[in-house]
C-alpha cells in the first residue's frame, strides 16, 4: 500500500466516522474533506472545488426547484384527492394506491418533497377510514423511495452515477434508462408491502371500530386532564394567565376556563382569572404536591431584612453598563433565551429599557426590538468585548447611584442564607428549581467571604451560603396561592369537549428544510409567537408531555398543538411547519398548475429527444418556474436541500482522490478477490449488499460519490459492463429502507406514525431483500453483465 493510498483511505475513514456520528454537521465534514484532499496533494486545488460546478450537482439543485414548483402549484394535491377517491375500504388496496401514486410523483419530484406533500393527505385518509396512521405512513415513505428508482432525475444517486459515467468517457444513462428495472422493483416492492409488509407494522394507535379518534388518548393525555377551581380571596384572582405562573411553576397547560356555565376554550395568555373560575388543565397533578413540598423547603431559607447595597455589583472586578440594540442587528426580533445571551457573552441582563418603560421581570422571554437598552452586569472585560459585537452599540457605564435611582434595582434584590438543616444543602441550583419556580435569578453566591458572580446551574449549594437573588418576597407569597387551588375531576371531558368550530387540536411537525431543527420551543418563543399550546411531542415511538420547552426539536417529531383554528391555519402557511391535515395547509397556486406541468414537460421533452443534456434543461426549467410565478425566488431557495448540495460537492474530490491515488483500484481488487470467482452476478450482489448496509449510516449522496470509483474499477478488473454494476449500486443506494436515519423521508413519518427503530428494521429488511433479489433477476435482462 502506497502513501497516497494510505492517506486517502485515512481521510475516508475519518469522514465516515463523522458522517455516521454527526459530531459535526455533515456538510461541514464534506468541506473539511475537500480541504484535506487538496492540502494533502491528492487533487489539484481547482479539482477540489470542481464539485460545485459539476453537472450532477447543478442537476440536483435544479430538480429540487422543479419539484418545488410542482408542489407549490398543487399538482400533488390533485393526486392526493385522486388517492382519496381510489382508496376504498381494503387496507391492502389502500397501501397499494398510496405507494403507486407516491411513487409516480417521485419519478419526477424530490422524494422528501413528495413525502411532505402526501403526509397530510394520508393522515386525513387514516382519520376518514378509521385506520391507524402507523399502517399507512411507512408505505408512504417507502413508496416515495421506490418511485425515485424509475427515472434518472427521480433521486440524486441516479443523477450522480449518470454524470460519473460521462466523466469516465462513457455514455451516461438517459432519462428513462432506469425505468424498466425501476418500475419492476417498484411493482414488486409495492406488492410485498400490500401482502406482507403491512402486517409487520404496529397497529397499537388504532381507534376501536366506529369510535372517534381522540388525539389526547394517542398522546397519553387523557389521564392528565383535570380541573382546578379558583376560590375567592386567593392572589390569583385578577391576574392574567401569563402572570399566574401555572405553566412555569406547575408545568400546566390551561386549555379552557369555565365561567358562569360558559366554557372559554384555548384562552389567551392575557385572559384575567376571576373568583369561581374552573380551569381545565393538562399536566401532572403531582406537581401541586411537589410545589407544596418545595415551598416548605424554600421557607427554610433565612431572608435577610437589611436592604442589599447596589454597590455590591461593582466588587470583584464586576461592572454595570447599558448597551443599545442597533437597527437590523442580529438580536432584534429574538428573545434573550433564544440567543443564549448569558452563556454566549458571560454577562447577566438585569433590566430592559424601551423608551420610558422599564422591564425587570420575565426578561428571558421578552422579544427584543431595535433601540432597546439592556442593563448588563458582568466582568469588565466581558462588557468591553460585548461593546464590539455587531448589532450592539453605545456601551454606557452605569454607576451605583444610577443603578439605584434610574432602575430602582434595590427593590428587586433579596439576600437569602441557606441554613445547615435545609434540604437544599447538596442540591445544585438547577435541582433546587429556585429560578424556574420562584421566578428569581440567583445573581451571586457568597461562601466564606468569597463571592461568585453569575453562578452556573450546576453549582452545588452548601450550608451557610448567602444567595443574592433578583426577585421579590411577594413572589414567594404569590406561589402559596397556587396551593390553594381546589382540584376537581375531569369527568365529562370527552374527545370533542375541548374542540369547537373555532378551537381545535392537530398534529404538526417541522418541514423537511426548516431552519428550526435543534432549537427548543422556549428558544422559539413558540407560545407567544404562534398563540398555540404544545401539549405533547411524539418522538421515536414515545409521547413526551413534561418539560417540553427544554426539548430540542428533531426531524420526525410530531407536535400535538391546541388552539384557535385560525392560528392553526396560519401555522400551516409557515414554511417551517407542516400541519398534518390537508385543510390547514397553505392554499396552493392551483391556477398555475397547468403552467408548472408545461414547464416540466418542456424540461423532459428535449432530454428524451436528445436535444439538450439534462443539466441544461433542468436549469432552464428551474428559471421558468420562477419567471412564470409558479413559485417565488425565496420559495425556490427553500426548495433546495442545501445540506445535500454541499455534501455532494464537498465529497466529490474524495471520489476523485480515491481514483487518482489508486485506492479505488486497491479496494476493487479486494472485491474481485472475494466475489470474482463466483461470477459477475455475485459481484453485483456483493456491491449491492455493501451499499445496502452503508445506507443505514452514510447519506446516500455521499455514499454514491465514494462507491463510483470502486465500482468502475471493479468493472474494469472483471471486464464486465460498468452500466450494470453502476445501475445496481445506484438502485441499492436509493433503496434506503432499513433504518429511520437512512433517508429523510423515513424520519419524517416516524413521529406521526409512532414508529420505533425496530419497525424500520423488521419491515425494511424484508423489503430490502425483495428489492435485491428483484434487481439481480431483472438487471441482466435489460443490462447484460458481460459486454
Amino acid at each position: 500500500m502506497t502513501y497516497p493510498i494510505a492517506l486517502v483511505l485515512g481521510i475516508l475513514l475519518v469522514a465516515v466516522v463523522f458522517l455516521v456520528t454527526e459530531w459535526i454537521p455533515m456538510e461541514v465534514t464534506a468541506l473539511l474533506v475537500l480541504g484535506a484532499v487538496a492540502v494533502g496533494g491528492l487533487v489539484q486545488p481547482s479539482e477540489a472545488l470542481a464539485g460545485f460546478s459539476n453537472p450532477a450537482v447543478v442537476t440536483v439543485w435544479a430538480v429540487f426547484i422543479l419539484s418545488g414548483g410542482l408542489t407549490r402549484t398543487g399538482v400533488g394535491s390533485v393526486v392526493g384527492r385522486l388517492v382519496v377517491r381510489l382508496s376504498g375500504s381494503s387496507e391492502a388496496w389502500l397501501v397499494t394506491v398510496i405507494m403507486l401514486s407516491t411513487g409516480g410523483m417521485s419519478a419526477v419530484m424530490n422524494n422528501v418533497a413528495v413525502a411532505a406533500l402526501m403526509l397530510p393527505v394520508v393522515m386525513d385518509i387514516a382519520r376518514q377510514t378509521r385506520r391507524p396512521a402507523s399502517r399507512l405512513l411507512l408505505p408512504l415513505a417507502y413508496g416515495s423511495l421506490l418511485g425515485g428508482l424509475t427515472t434518472q432525475i427521480g433521486t440524486p444517486p441516479n443523477i450522480l452515477v449518470s454524470e460519473a459515467l460521462r466523466d469516465s468517457g462513457l455514455t451516461p444513462f438517459s432519462l428513462f434508462d432506469f425505468t424498466p428495472v425501476g418500475l419492476t422493483v417498484m411493482a414488486v416492492g409495492t406488492l410485498f408491502m400490500a401482502l406482507v409488509g403491512r402486517h409487520l407494522l404496529p397497529a397499537d394507535r388504532a381507534p376501536e371500530a366506529g369510535r372517534e379518534i381522540d388525539l389526547r388518548e394517542q398522546y397519553g393525555l387523557a389521564d392528565r386532564m383535570f380541573r382546578l377551581r379558583v376560590p375567592a380571596g386567593v392572589a390569583l384572582v385578577g391576574k392574567s394567565l401569563a402572570e399566574s405562573r401555572l405553566g412555569t411553576a406547575l408545568g400546566l397547560n390551561v386549555v379552557g376556563i369555565t365561567r358562569r356555565d360558559r366554557t372559554l376554550l384555548a384562552p389567551a395568555p392575557s385572559e384575567i382569572l376571576q373568583a369561581g373560575d374552573t380551569l381545565i388543565v393538562e399536566g401532572r397533578l403531582g406537581r401541586l404536591q411537589r410545589l407544596q413540598h418545595e415551598l416548605q423547603h424554600w421557607s427554610e431559607l433565612n431572608i435577610e431584612k437589611d436592604p442589599v447595597d447596589p454597590r455590591r455589583f461593582f466588587s470583584n472586578g464586576m461592572q454595570v453598563a447599558e448597551v443599545t440594540l442597533a437597527a437590523d442587528g442580529p438580536l432584534a426580533g429574538k428573545t434573550l433565551n433564544e440567543t443564549a445571551f448569558r452563556s454566549r457573552f458571560g454577562v447577566n441582563v438585569l433590566a430592559l429599557r424601551r423608551g420610558a418603560r422599564r422591564y425587570r421581570t420575565h426578561l428571558q422571554d421578552r422579544i427584543l426590538f431595535d433601540g432597546d437598552l439592556l442593563l448588563l452586569h458582568g466582568p469588565a472585560d466581558h462588557l468591553e468585548r460585548l461593546g464590539e459585537e455587531p448589532g450592539l452599540t453605545a456601551l454606557n457605564p452605569i454607576s451605583a447611584a444610577e443603578l439605584q435611582n434610574v432602575y430602582q434595582i434595590g427593590e428587586r434584590l433579596l439576600g437569602m442564607r441557606v441554613p445547615a438543616e435545609s434540604v437544599l444543602v447538596g442540591q445544585s441550583l438547577g435541582e433546587s428549581r429556585l429560578g424556574e419556580t420562584l421566578g428569581v435569578g440567583v445573581l451571586a453566591i457568597t461562601r466564606a467571604d468569597k463571592t461568585s458572580w453569575l453562578p452556573d446551574s450546576a453549582e452545588v449549594l452548601q450550608a451557610g451560603d448567602r444567595l443574592l437573588v433578583e426577585g421579590r418576597l411577594d413572589d414567594l407569597f404569590f406561589l402559596r396561592s397556587l396551593c390553594q387551588l381546589e382540584v376537581e375531576t375531569a369527568a365529562g371531558l370527552g374527545p370533542k369537549a375541548l374542540e369547537s368550530g373555532e378551537v381545535g387540536m392537530v398534529e404538526a411537525m417541522l418541514a423537511p428544510h426548516s431552519a428550526l431543527f435543534g432549537k427548543t420551543l422556549r428558544q422559539l418563543n413558540f407560545r407567544e409567537k404562534y398563540n398555540l399550546n404544545v401539549l405533547a411531542i411524539w418522538r421515536e415511538g414515545k409521547a413526551y408531555r413534561s418539560d417540553l420547552g427544554k426539548m430540542a426539536l428533531r426531524l420526525g417529531d410530531a407536535l400535538l398543538l391546541y388552539g384557535s383554528r385560525r392560528k392553526l391555519g396560519i401555522l400551516g402557511r409557515e414554511p417551517d411547519f407542516l400541519v398534518l391535515t390537508e385543510a390547514a395547509q397553505e392554499v396552493p397556486r392551483i391556477e398555475k398548475a397547468p403552467v408548472a406541468l408545461a414547464v416540466m414537460g418542456g424540461v423532459l421533452l428535449p432530454v428524451v429527444m436528445g436535444w439538450l443534456p439534462i443539466y441544461i434543461a433542468a436549469v432552464i426549467g428551474a428559471a421558468c418556474m420562477v419567471l412564470t410565478r409558479c413559485l417565488t425566488m425565496e420559495e425556490a431557495y427553500r426548495a433546495i436541500e442545501w445540506k445535500g448540495i454541499f455534501l455532494i460537492a464537498g465529497m466529490m474530490p474524495l471520489g476523485v482522490a480515491l481514483d487518482a491515488s489508486g485506492a479505488a483500484r486497491y479496494l476493487a481488487e479486494g472485491v474481485v478477490a472475494v466475489a470474482g470467482p463466483l461470477g459477475p452476478l455475485a459481484v453485483a450482489g456483493g456491491l449491492m449488499g455493501l451499499t445496502f448496509l452503508a445506507t443505514c449510516f452514510i447519506p446516500t449522496a455521499a455514499l454514491v460519490v465514494l462507491m463510483v470509483p470502486i465500482v468502475l474499477n471493479t468493472a474494469a478488473d472483471l471486464q464486465v459492463s460498468p452500466y450494470a454494476l453502476m445501475m445496481a449500486m445506484a438502485l441499492a443506494a436509493s433503496a434506503s429502507f432499513m433504518t429511520p436515519i437512512s433517508h429523510p423521508a423515513n424520519v419524517m413519518v416516524m413521529g406521526p406514525g409512532g414508529y420505533r427503530f425496530v419497525d424500520y428494521l423488521k419491515v425494511g429488511s424484508g423489503l430490502t431483500l425483495v428489492v435485491a433479489v428483484t434487481v439481480l433477476l431483472v438487471l441482466p435482462v435489460f443490462w447484460p453483465l458481460t459486454p
